[in-house]
This record gives structure tokens, sequence and C-alpha cells, in this order.
């Protein structure tokens, strides 16, 4: 059987989860197709904040222009969060950091090459009022990175992050052991999930979730490899993500990019994501996907043409 040209359809993508067909309610919320966005927080980065990757830029942070350049190729979003949520995403690619010199020893950051202008407290307690407001999205939260997180305060900061989450959201976390479908969330109230990778041994707190990315700027080498992945490679019974996002190199062949005064990684990914949208059409009907993540979530119907990929999934009678 599958949800084919199903009778209810997606109207809104604000709410698109409680608007699937009621047989997609009963499946496993890892065999649902998920849009979410890759370095989630990109949008907020400080470009008078220091570098803090990649490692070859960090000795010139002083210097304006070199913050400028690793700001133009470090945001690859554009709308904050909740537009991204409002939007259809329900995955959130959260990097955390700490600034070495903060007179506040447990206030965290984002980051994606600068640091945010705010803080990760103030970021949950806006996603917690926006799952407040539609109780019947899930979303999912990857909490990962943690730099700055080093061996004389990390464990301090763990456990203050940690215990600020499970106050925060509270009965609306998706525990480990729960059943896993859009119907028993619903009916227990919960609609947050938070994938943390840093071992803990919270059972409301989810451990890593698999990120496949072709790690390139060639949009051809990244279909490759993605294709590889899901078709050698992609687990079964977890949550996983197919991540779209283009990679800079990390040696010096990042320099071919970067110095390029007249384009930056949105212009990248505005040339590429249509192409890797029709990949991603054609890839999911011979490897079903999971959460598709990219940069500029908000462009090329991309929170479309994942959610409508639902449509066309199998489910048991």
């Amino acid at each position: 059987m599958f949800a084919k040209k199903a009778k209810q359809e997606v109207t809104s993508y604000c709410d698109w989860m409680s608007q699937l067909p009621p047989e997609l309610h009963n499946i496993p919320l890892f065999n649902l197709t998920i849009p979410g966005s890759h370095d989630s927080m990109s949008y907020d980065l400080d470009v008078n904040s220091s570098i803090i990757e990649p490692d070859g830029l960090k000795r010139l942070s002083k210097i304006c222009c070199a913050r400028k350049m690793v700001h133009r190729w470090a945001v690859t979003q554009e709308e904050t969060i909740i537009m991204q949520l409002d939007a259809g995403v329900r995955y959130l690619d959260l990097r955390i950091a700490r600034k070495a010199r903060d007179r506040d020893p447990t206030r965290l950051y984002f980051h994606h090459g600068l640091y945010t202008r705010t803080d990760v407290e103030t970021v949950l307690r806006a996603i917690h009022d926006w799952a407040e407001r539609h109780p019947k999205e899930i979303l999912i939260l990857a909490l990962s990175h943690f730099k700055g997180f080093d061996k004389a305060i990390g464990a301090q900061l763990h456990t203050h992050l940690i215990g600020f989450i499970l106050t925060l959201f509270g009965a609306k976390l998706i525990h480990i052991r729960d059943t896993l479908t859009l119907r028993s969330c619903w009916d227990n109230g919960r609609n947050v999930i938070v994938s943390y990778d840093y071992p803990t041994h919270h059972m409301e707190l989810w451990s890593k979730i698999l990120y496949y990315y072709g790690d390139s700027m060639d949009t051809t080498k990244v279909e490759s490899k993605l294709s590889h992945m899901l078709e050698t490679a992609r687990p079964v019974k977890c949550f996983f993500v197919c991540g779209l996002n283009l990679t800079l190199p990390e040696d010096a062949r990042m320099l071919k990019y970067i110095l390029r005064i007249c384009d930056n990684i949105a212009n990248v990914i505005q040339r590429s994501l249509p192409r890797l949208l029709l990949w991603v059409k054609q890839q999911a009907a011979k490897t079903p996907m999971n959460i598709v993540a990219s940069d500029l979530v908000t462009r090329d119907d991309f929170v479309p043409t994942v959610v409508k990929l639902n449509a066309w999934r199998p489910v048991k009678p």
C-alpha cells in the first residue's frame, strides 16, 4: 500500500506533520522524510567575533577583512530559526561553542567559522515557545561540536547545558525508549527530540544522529558519494541525515574559493541547490530517505520537495 495521491494533502508547511495522511501517523519517524537545516544558526554569525575555524585563519582574527572573508563563506542560512521552523524545517543542526574569555563561565554560543551574536539559552527558549504553539510538529535538535569545552571546564559546561535542556523542555522531550510515531508522540504530548553528541545517561537525550554528506564543493561528487552511502550504509531503524551541503576544503585549496571577492557560499548554494533537489527526487525512488538537510532552506522549494516525498512512501497495511 502507498500513501500516493492521498486525499489529505499538506497545505501549510508551518504545520505539515499534522496534515500528513492518517496512514503515515503510525509509522516510525525515521521512516518519514523530514526537511532539516545545515548549520542552522549561521545566519546570526558575528563578523566582529574571533575566528574559530578554519585553524589556518585563527591568527588573523584581529584583521577585519579576514573576518569578513570567513563570514561570506560561513553564512549558510539566511532566515532565523523561527522562520526556518515556520517554513517547515524540523531538524536543526546546532553547533555549540564557548568563548574563551567570556566572563560568564557557562554562557554558550553557536558557531560556524565565527561565533553567533545570540547565546544558546536564548535560542533554545525561542524553540521551546515555538514547540508550545505547534504541539503536533516534532522537532529534532542536534547539538554537537562543542568548541571550547576543554578539560578544565568541559564537564561543568555539559552538566549545565544538559540541565538547562531537561528543565526547559521537560515533559516535551521524547525519550529514547518511547514509541516513535507521530501518533504516539501526539498522544503523550511530546514533540521535541534532543540529539546530544556527548556521552550521557539521560534517557531524555538521544545519541548522535548519523550525518552523511559529500565533503566537496562539486555537486557531482556530492551526489555520487551520497548515493553510495545511501545504497550501502543507510541505517534502517534509526534517524539519519542526508546532507546536501557543500563543504569547503580544509587545506590550502580553500583559498580558491574564499579569495573570490565577488562570490560567497550563498551564491554557490543558489547555483547548486536546484540540481541537488532534482537528485533527491530521483534518489528517493531508489533509497528511502529520512532527514534531508540543506543550506538556504527557504529557497528553491526545498521544504515542499522533501515533504512531498512522503506521499510516495510505502506503508504497511
